[in-house]
């Protein structure tokens, strides 16, 4: 058994193609539900993972081709194979392992170490459970990945540090007022800038938000998105008096607060502090603002200066990442290696249950006499004679799993048990495994 990654994701394809392939959580469902339904047989397990930035199907399949993969992906989204082969990447074993990893953790990520990945990785698994589309394989390694990436998260700082414009504003925000729950925030436009400042900001717990825009069509979305509130610029003035904090972020090609406007709402609210942040280019505020007492700006450059800065806390962290998931890389090969021999040790379970039975019904029958309770008594005894004299056997069987000679262990122990037949629930052995290279 095979497990395979076919995916395409913010480095290999635009948005316009990638909008096209993505799937929602419906389209999740009704995909796997063809897997379920025996209606798809290239695949025995079948994970689907699909965000704004990546698309990905993970698949544990008897056969190494990604053809039909490709088919499958063409035919639950409706695109032509054709129009987004060219943007692929194909992981195969060991391989799709690895990146899964490196997914989860955040190394893949548009912004290193970002943490919503996380929770998406654990949702397709989910999503995967509830259509019955994972078994050992999948199951086993999405779990490993999302402790891969909970280890990376807390073991390093590779997520401690925003690490996107619209988050560092968010917590600028966190850090100039006492409690962010309460403070009314003000953001100036309603684009994506915007729309990422205003999810940063829910993230962090703010109730109070209000969208101004030159229009109340543009701006209504956003806030129907994130229950804001929503206002014209020429309410801007009233509004700029009421507000704790500010964020620009709009695509004017002028500036639209200028000192005098801040000075005069500065007036009506002498005791109260207001921070601004201008993340627009063209920039939406003017300069000289700063100068304004009880006046806080932050803009463009100063919140780049100090994104670069917690981008390179967290690209020093990565070292330490991927030592994590080296580690977890490992144990997760070590299981698969593992089910090599579980056949095996079924079958000698197996095997010695059917000579218990048949022993001791041979037995009882020699002893019509034996009231019920001693029939039970004596069937009790055999079965802890038999698990007795395996307990060592499978014992040794498993700790020889991960070893490179098993295949050979586990045809020695067949021909000395008298047990036909060795393949695993894997499909791998010795050196024609693909996967058990990777830990040597």
């Amino acid at each position: 058994m095979h497990i395979l990654c076919l995916g395409l994701n913010h480095t290999t394809t635009p948005i316009s193609l990638r909008e096209r392939l993505v799937f929602n959580e419906d389209a999740v469902r009704a995909a796997l539900a063809r897997l379920g339904c025996g209606g798809y047989d290239a695949a025995t397990e079948m994970v689907i993972l699909s965000t704004c930035n990546r698309i990905e199907i993970y698949a544990a399949s008897a056969r190494k081709s990604f053809a039909e993969l490709e088919a499958f992906l063409s035919d639950t989204r409706g695109v032509p194979v054709d129009e987004f082969r060219p943007h692929l990447y194909r992981h195969a074993d060991a391989d799709a392992v690895h990146h899964l990893l490196n997914v989860a953790a955040g190394l893949d990520s548009l912004v290193l170490g970002e943490s919503q990945i996380l929770g998406q990785v654990t949702k397709a698994l989910e999503l995967a459970r509830g259509q019955n589309t994972v078994g050992p394989l999948l199951s086993r390694l999405f779990q490993r990945a999302i402790h891969a990436g909970k280890r990376a998260r807390t073991e390093t700082a590779i997520s401690r540090n925003p690490a996107s414009v619209s988050s560092l504003a968010a917590s600028l925000c966190e850090r100039a007022v006492s409690d962010i729950s309460t403070a009314q925030i003000v953001v100036l436009g309603a684009g994506e800038m915007a729309e990422l400042a205003v999810e940063a900001l829910r993230k962090r717990g703010v109730k109070k938000v209000l969208v101004v825009n030159r229009t109340l069509e543009r701006a209504r979305p956003l806030a129907e998105r994130w229950g804001a509130g929503i206002t014209t610029f020429e309410n801007l003035e009233s509004t700029l008096a009421r507000a704790d904090i500010l964020i620009a972020s709009t695509g004017a090609p002028h500036t639209l607060i200028h000192p005098e406007m801040v000075t005069d709402a500065m007036r009506a609210r002498p005791d109260r502090p207001l921070t601004l942040i201008d993340i627009a280019v063209p920039r939406d505020i003017e300069p000289a603002v700063a100068a304004i007492p009880g006046v806080r700006l932050h803009d463009i450059d100063h919140l780049n200066a100090q994104l670069e800065h917690s981008l390179e806390v967290r690209r020093r962290e990565v070292p330490r990442v991927q030592a994590i998931l080296a580690e977890e890389e490992v144990r997760f090969l070590d299981f698969l290696k593992s089910l090599d021999m579980l056949p095996l040790i079924t079958d000698l379970r197996q095997q010695a249950e059917a000579i218990r039975q048949a022993e001791l019904k041979k037995t009882l029958l020699r002893l019509p006499h034996l009231t019920e309770a001693e029939r039970a008594r004596i069937e009790v005894l055999t079965e802890a004679l038999v698990k007795k004299l395996l307990d060592s056997p499978t014992h040794r069987l498993r700790a020889e799993a991960a070893c490179p000679h098993a295949p050979e262990y586990a045809a020695v122990a067949r021909t000395l048990f008298g047990l036909e037949g060795e393949s695993g629930l894997c499909g791998f052995s010795g050196d024609a495994c693909p996967i058990s290279t990777v830990a040597n």
